[in-house]
């Protein structure tokens, strides 16, 4: 496990073969390098599964890029993700900040078992994003 970024080859690499398509590598490099924390998991040197953490450091915090391999699905290794993430925000979100995530579909259920909630409307609005 590591706290520093995967090279933009990796990134880009894991990205494509769970079928996000191809990511720009300037922009994959700024990105890297601006996350405020990363989790990375490894067989031997190949990146296997990863997360970081993303946002302005202090109000806002947004999970990003959990990743896993699919020929190392099914191990446990987003729960693993998972924990150092929550680990992380532990220390570094303070009362009153916002931890957010957009879930692939059908990964929403992931998430809830570490307590976060579906943005029904109701009392916040629906949950919104853009794709430029």
């Amino acid at each position: 496990m590591s706290n520093l970024s995967p090279s933009v080859a990796e990134f880009a690499g894991l990205r494509e073969k769970i079928g996000w398509g191809q990511t720009d590598k300037a922009m994959a490099a700024t990105s890297l390098a601006n996350s405020l924390f990363h989790v990375l998991l490894r067989d031997q040197d190949k990146l296997i599964a990863m997360g970081r953490v993303i946002g302005d450091g202090a109000m806002f915090f947004y999970i990003q890029d959990v990743i896993v391999d699919p020929d190392y699905q099914q191990q446990g290794l987003g729960h693993i993700i998972m924990k150092q993430i929550e680990s992380y925000l532990l220390t570094a979100a303070k009362t009153g900040a916002t931890v957010g995530l957009l879930a692939a579909r059908g990964k929403e259920g992931f998430y809830r078992r570490y307590g976060y909630r579906d943005r029904c409307g109701e009392t916040l609005g629906l949950g919104m994003c853009k794709f430029v």
